[in-house]
């Protein structure tokens, strides 16, 4: 297995926690974050999002008001330094300013030398703070952190350098927004919302144009690629060309070999995209073949957690996202649907959304799910195949 840490790069409701637990299994020989940096994303003085913009007390007692993009990042090298190969699930919008804005490099990873205009905030250089914002005593920024008052690198959709991203060997998890969009707006609202803290749907955090952009980024600067996982080399991806029997992406010639955290270079890391469908319907079969791309060792005793250390350790590693996550916590493993899954119309999701979550419901879930339609089955084409 690559000593580069395998990052699971997906978006909300994938049935990404559950694809995690079998991974959790393995904690013998495999160290699993799970989704670190919404810390930074939601809590923290760099944070992205505006969900608790005005809640500062929200921030605060969540525990992460002091999570920069550079404390995860740190303490993931602390974690890889520990001798076992790390596993990290999350979602990418976590890494990518909302609604398409322009992304600049977080102010915590850029590389800022002290003197005239720096000052350090608990051990990380903020010039001014973050975009000249005031800091309060807490080390918490009064005023919106984004935009950054920061550098882009070109056509990086995140606020992480390219060095730092290439530090990672990356893989996808896609499903369809026609199950995952629905799955998350019963999240915020009554009666999950008082659970989950979330009390409204943003449908920026739906999270597919994030993963396409990050995706398609990564093939560009040979992150990915350009073989996809279980395709062959026959195989007609559109966007994908073929070159002397090997796929290039856009022309690109071989993978970007950097040096990885408590790792070394590594070329030619594969398209790996798994739809999460496809791995209800096969979860052997699929967990194999992901296995087999990315380099971890495959034992049927993966699917498999039914015991209370197991129980335990999966409560304890989603606590931090109360609601999101009980149907993953309350599995017993992964195993195949009990009935075939039938092909609904469009008509009959409208009908079943607005029984659910009423006419207003419907409608958002509706418009939701057909803004992101596009990215997802762009993604899909790239899915493995087994």
């Amino acid at each position: 297995m690559s000593r580069k840490p395998i990052f699971v790069v997906t978006h909300p409701r994938a049935c990404s926690t559950a694809f995690e637990r079998v991974f959790m299994t393995q904690r013998g020989t495999l160290k699993c974050i799970h989704e670190p940096f919404g810390d930074a994303f939601y809590y923290g003085p760099e944070r992205l999002s505006e969900r608790y913009e005005n809640d500062e007390e929200a921030r605060i007692k969540s525990g992460f008001s002091q999570s920069t993009f550079k404390t995860i990042f740190d303490r993931i090298e602390r974690e890889a330094s520990e001798g076992k190969p790390i596993f990290i699930k999350d979602i990418i919008h976590y890494l990518v300013p909302p609604n398409g804005k322009p992304a600049s490099i977080a102010p915590s990873l850029q590389r800022i030398k002290r003197g005239v205009g720096t000052e350090e905030v608990n051990g990380t250089h903020h010039a001014n703070g973050v975009n000249g914002a005031a800091v309060n005593g807490n080390g918490v920024h009064k005023l919106k952190p984004y935009p950054y008052d920061t550098e882009p690198e070109p056509g990086n959709p995140t606020v992480v350098p390219l060095e730092m991203l290439s530090r990672f060997q990356f893989s996808f998890l896609i499903r369809d927004p026609h199950y995952s969009i629905p799955s998350y707006y019963r999240c915020t609202v009554p009666p999950l919302d008082e659970v989950t803290g979330f009390y409204n749907f943003d449908p920026s955090e739906a999270g597919y144009d994030e993963v396409r952009r990050v995706f398609d980024y990564m093939r560009k600067v040979g992150l990915v690629g350009p073989r996809v996982a279980t395709h062959g080399l026959d195989t007609d991806v559109e966007g994908v060309e073929k070159a002397n029997g090997v796929h290039h992406a856009n022309g690109v010639n071989g993978a970007h070999g950097a040096n990885g955290v408590n790792g070394t270079a590594r070329e030619g890391v594969e398209i790996c995209v798994v739809d999460a469908d496809d791995l209800l319907d096969n979860p052997a079969a699929m967990i194999e073949a992901y296995c087999r791309s990315v380099g971890i060792k495959y034992t049927p005793n993966m699917l498999n957690w039914d015991n209370e250390e197991d129980h335990r350790f999966a409560r304890e590693q989603f606590e931090k996202w109360r609601g999101f996550h009980n149907d993953a916590i309350e599995s017993r493993g992964l195993t195949p649907r009990g009935h075939e899954r039938r092909t609904k119309t469009e008509e009959e999701f409208d009908a079943e959304w607005r029984e659910k979550f009423g006419e207003k419901g419907a409608r958002i879930i509706r418009e939701t799910v057909d803004r992101n339609m596009p990215d997802y089955l762009y993604m899909k084409k790239f899915a493995m195949k087994v």
